[in-house]
């Protein structure tokens, strides 16, 4: 049990931190800095802060020549850290709702710390700091063009390092980022893409030339294309539900059931032809072109191709 004066400081310590919250400004860092005891890179480092880091801003200063923010941040599991800290960071990496372009800035530096991901030898974390910028966009910059896209893109890497993840472990994928994405931009075509992204949470993680996996698989994709018609991925999902059907006249055609065989190789030559005809101007055509002449050919797309 705390001793009466400390938990009464404790208490009155929340609550001015609380109040102080709701009145002050928030922010992120584009660059990584430390969090300093004092407003003076000879004090004590508190903790590092990363790009895209969450933070309200509690005081500013000048000191030693240059500005100073005193900010305060919330604990971060995905930072790893694990209490709430207050303290100094310089101010030049420091963006706020009043910053000028403030909002196409973080995009920006995100935007960098993607691309660092993608590089061979690129930044370590870059993907991480990419993920935490994106996401500060719509929580600083809420009116902003750019918000939908940064939720987004935000929820879109998280999903991918968890997919990484559960490949690699087994562990369970976290939908709630892009369900959030859904829920706040519904009309947007952001909301469509977080929806295709939440398919793969329904695949099989292996078919085992079996037909139910592609079965259920086909039909998932064929209905996001039909409830979807403009999502960027509507083009895609036809094509993905047209080759497992492919695959299917294939594992079929390898138990010997013929007729099954024939009514999916018929199923994807229609939606190949629903592809051709709906996205003409798509790269998805020339792929359904190329599986439409496979179908017709009946060259194998799916199992050993024995000549």
């Amino acid at each position: 049990m705390l001793k009466r004066g400390k938990q009464s400081g404790l208490i009155i310590m929340l609550a001015v931190a609380a109040t102080t919250c709701v009145a002050a400004e928030h922010g992120t860092v584009i660059r990584e800095t430390a969090l300093y005891l004092s407003a003076n890179t000879n004090s004590q480092k508190l903790s590092p802060v990363e790009r895209g880091r969450a933070l309200t801003v509690l005081e500013r200063s000048d000191s030693g020549g240059q500005p100073w923010v005193k900010v305060f941040m919330a604990a971060d599991e995905t930072a790893r850290i694990t209490r709430e800290i207050a303290g100094w960071v310089p101010a030049q990496a420091v963006i706020t709702a009043a910053t000028a372009n403030g909002d196409q800035i973080v995009f920006g530096q995100a935007v960098a710390s993607e691309r660092q991901a993608e590089e061979r030898g690129g930044r370590k974390g870059a993907a991480q700091d990419a993920m935490r910028l994106y996401a500060r966009v719509p929580d600083i910059f809420p009116g902003s063009p750019l918000a939908a896209e940064g939720l987004w893109r935000s929820a879109d890497i998280r999903w991918q390092l968890a997919k990484a993840d559960y490949l690699r472990s087994g562990s369970q994928m976290e939908e709630r980022y892009l369900n959030e994405v859904i829920a706040r931009y519904p009309q947007a075509k952001q909301a469509e893409l977080a929806a295709y992204d939440l398919l793969e949470a329904k695949l099989c993680p292996e078919w085992r030339g079996l037909a139910e996996c592609p079965e259920k698989e086909s039909l998932l994709f064929e209905q996001y294309a039909r409830e979807h018609p403009q999502s960027p991925k509507a083009a895609e999902a036809l094509y993905n539900a047209a080759w497992r059907q492919a695959a299917l006249a294939d594992i079929y055609r390898i138990d010997n059931n013929m007729s099954k065989s024939e009514a999916a190789r018929k199923k994807a030559t229609a939606l190949a032809q629903q592809i051709a005809s709906q996205f003409p101007q798509s790269d998805w055509k020339q792929r359904a072109t190329d599986l439409a002449y496979k179908l017709e050919k009946k060259i194998p797309v799916y199992g050993q191709v024995i000549e």
